[in-house]
């Protein structure tokens, strides 16, 4: 693996995490009765906006594969 595909791997590897804790603030969030529902709002996006990140950066790791 070179060096620019570790730094995407690394990369990959911060933002799932990210993703992990969005996932439990939002759950926390969703489970308060006084929620505030542009917060969560908020963080859901984020959460997508990161998710489709990682996808795109998982992408570059795969090798194009000759027709």
């Amino acid at each position: 693996m070179n060096l620019d595909a570790q730094a995407v791997a690394s990369r990959i590897i911060e933002l799932q995490t990210e993703h992990r804790d969005l996932d439990a603030a939002i759950e926390r969030l969703a489970a308060d009765l006084s929620i505030d529902e542009i917060l969560l709002r908020r963080l859901k996006k984020r959460k997508l906006h990161i998710k489709d990140h990682i996808v795109a950066l998982q992408m570059q790791l795969v090798p194009d594969i000759p027709a």
